[in-house]
């Protein structure tokens, strides 16, 4: 009996182009992603494509233009983010939630940061960058005042604790101050403690 498999190999051959077009472009992503993390603030689209393993084209033909996939890069960092954020506080009151809040900022701040450097340098040219940042700002912001409502902290107060705990302090203590993780972390503990009366 003659049994025609053409149907099925044609699938086969479909579902391994698919296979592997997805494969190159995680490729891509990680290869912007290792890129970043090592400290390239600006790569290329050939720097992508050399250490992902994959021409040029194949580069563009995943991602129409660098902005879409730094895009992709940012929905990777913000699924890590939301690791941590997940995380369920342990304190019974406001203020032993926001002093684990300062200690987690610092955990989530040292994995962005040099997706955020790479983003500060890029951001007045990208509205993806730029939603992105506003979007963050935001979301720290509502963590904040979830765990810092309006009815135990006075507006000045949470104002002040907002700064305390934003990315740009983190990195202030951390680039220009030139403090170790821990002890940028015991600092701002310090400042949340003083401020909230901890």
């Amino acid at each position: 009996m003659d049994v025609n498999l053409e149907p099925q190999t044609r699938s086969d051959e479909m579902d391994g182009r698919r296979r592997r077009s997805q494969d190159s472009r995680a490729r891509i992503v990680a290869a912007l992603l290792k890129l970043t993390r090592a400290g390239e603030l600006a790569p290329s689209a050939e720097q992508v494509a050399a250490r992902a393993g994959v021409g040029l084209r194949t580069v563009f033909r995943h991602f129409s233009d660098m902005e879409s996939l730094y895009r992709e890069m940012t929905d990777v960092i913000e699924t890590e983010l939301r690791g941590v954020a997940a995380r369920p506080f342990t304190g019974a009151t406001w203020r032993e939630r926001v002093m684990e809040l300062a200690a987690r900022r610092g955990e989530a701040f040292e994995v962005i940061g040099p997706f955020r450097r790479a983003s500060d340098l890029r951001r007045h040219a990208s509205l993806v960058l730029q939603d992105d940042h506003v979007r963050l700002t935001a979301t720290l912001r509502a963590i904040l005042r979830r765990e810092a409502p309006a009815d135990v902290i006075d507006a000045s107060a949470f104002e002040a604790l907002d700064l305390l705990l934003s990315y740009e302090a983190w990195s202030r203590l951390r680039r220009e101050q030139h403090l170790e993780a821990d002890e940028a972390r015991r600092v701002l503990e310090r400042a949340v403690r003083v401020l909230i009366g901890a």
